[in-house]
């Protein structure tokens, strides 16, 4: 059953400055070249999809790019690991694999409730470039999870699947000469918080969006600062009493061979890239029910071969 739940103000207000921002503001800048993989494998920031994709030939594929990310969700969800693979190809289409990784919480009641792992399979396509003036970079996509046996999962003893079906928008821009990342989006899902906490009781439309900032950094590495919102469907499959708050990240990415328009968008070597983040998931979700997975250290490294 599709749901469409009245969004929050403060998601709103959020949404539509980033929008405004990426319309308001035009430069004559280049797409990033940067291979920067999110939690799911996908070209994004920490839990959000960019609408650019990993970098491939005109003609065919290049090499993939990899990454391994790592959240401490508190003594509740436990600890997560996630390894990815991600391959692009005619500078348009990107396809991976992610293994998330699980290690038990210490809460004899609640931790139960989480299993080992599962697997998430993810496609993005491009479908329209980013133009030099005013129109974003759009793509689709969707991911794929299976063997997820999380919260509803583990109470009904079997393997359950989520899946996303996502459009994009990102502009990059340069504001007397501070580059300037928007993204804002819109998808379908039965997933609650990716997965990490189960399934929705069925498909419902979200909105995620994101904004950063690019300074210099040391010799010719770039920094950049920024945040993310991902509106999560507010209900768990199998837990009525519970009710999922907006995750909200903020992030910091060090790319130590340049990737912006700081330095040249071809001057990326190495193809590297490190995030720390601070991510807000869930906290008090019912009465007496603290999941405590809120201001939890993240972190991430990509490489692009």
């Amino acid at each position: 059953m599709q749901s469409f739940t009245r969004i929050p103000p403060a998601v709103t207000r959020g949404l539509l400055g980033i929008l405004f921002l990426a319309l308001a503001f035009t430069g004559t800048i280049k797409k990033t070249s940067a291979q920067s993989l999110n939690w799911e494998g996908q070209n994004g920031i920490f839990v959000t999809p960019l609408a650019y994709s990993v970098p491939g030939k005109q003609n065919g594929f290049d090499l993939p790019a990899v990454s391994y990310h790592f959240v401490d969700a508190g003594p509740v969800l436990g600890d997560f690991h996630q390894i990815s693979i991600t391959e692009g190809a005619y500078d348009r289409f990107e396809f991976g694999y992610t293994r998330n990784i699980h290690q038990d919480g210490s809460n004899p009641t609640l931790s139960p409730l989480w299993g080992s792992g599962f697997n998430i399979f993810h496609g993005k396509i491009g479908i329209l470039k980013e133009g030099r003036r005013i129109h974003p970079a759009i793509s689709v996509g969707f991911v794929a999870r299976t063997q997820v046996r999380n919260v509803n999962g583990a109470i009904e003893n079997k393997n359950t699947s989520s899946g996303d079906f996502y459009v994009v928008a990102t502009k990059t821009v340069d504001m007397r000469h501070l580059p300037l990342v928007f993204n804002a989006g819109f998808k379908m899902t039965n997933a609650s918080i990716l997965g990490l906490a189960g399934n929705a009781p069925g498909y419902q439309g979200r909105f995620f969006g994101a904004a950063a900032f690019a300074l210099k950094g040391p010799g010719r590495s770039t920094i950049l600062v920024g945040s993310e919102i991902l509106q999560e469907p507010r209900r768990v499959d199998d837990l009525p009493g519970v009710t999922i708050p907006t995750t909200v990240t903020y992030a910091v990415r060090i790319i130590p061979g340049g990737a912006l328009p700081i330095h040249g968008w071809s001057a990326e070597r190495p193809r590297l890239t490190v995030d720390f983040g601070l991510l807000q998931a869930a906290g008090n979700v019912a009465p007496g029910l603290n999941l405590d997975a809120r201001n939890r250290f993240a972190f991430g490294i990509s490489y692009g071969f």
